[in-house]
């Protein structure tokens, strides 16, 4: 969903070009898998593109390859630190982190609440975005 929403938003505000994002798991329970039904349901109805992708691992070379890694959760975070290495471990935050209220993505897993987890993104995607255009990003 964060994928989706996140290059929705970038083509809206004029970004295209200029931002790329790909999406990664940090464990391997969902690897091969297409995104939840519910996600699909959720992009449906706000008339958000779906990006077609299978879930596949994250890897070190991701830390090298991107300048931000975006995580859902402390524990999300965690693995995608330890998946690429302490030298590359800075880049990696909570999408809510630049927001005024930090916290975890609401995870539609355990929850079933699809619109929580689309409210949190929107939230999130939209304070990374704000601060891309400001070009303080990268800072902190």
């Amino acid at each position: 969903m964060a994928e989706s929403v996140f290059m929705d938003r970038v083509k809206k505000r004029g970004l295209s070009g200029r931002i790329r994002a790909d999406s990664a798991a940090a464990h391997t329970d969902e690897i091969g898998n297409p995104p939840h039904w519910g996600t699909v349901e959720k992009l449906k109805r706000e008339g958000i593109p779906l990006i077609p992708h299978r879930a596949r691992l994250m890897t070190r070379a991701d830390g090298e390859r991107y300048d931000l890694l975006i995580g859902m959760d402390v524990y999300n975070c965690r693995d995608m630190k330890r998946i690429v290495g302490e030298g590359n471990a800075r880049k990696v935050r909570m999408l809510l982190d630049g927001t005024p209220s930090p916290r975890a993505i609401a995870d539609p897993w355990y929850t079933g609440d699809f619109e929580a987890t689309f409210s949190d993104i929107s939230e999130g995607v939209d304070a990374l975005l704000d601060r891309f255009v400001r070009g303080d990003l990268l800072e902190s």
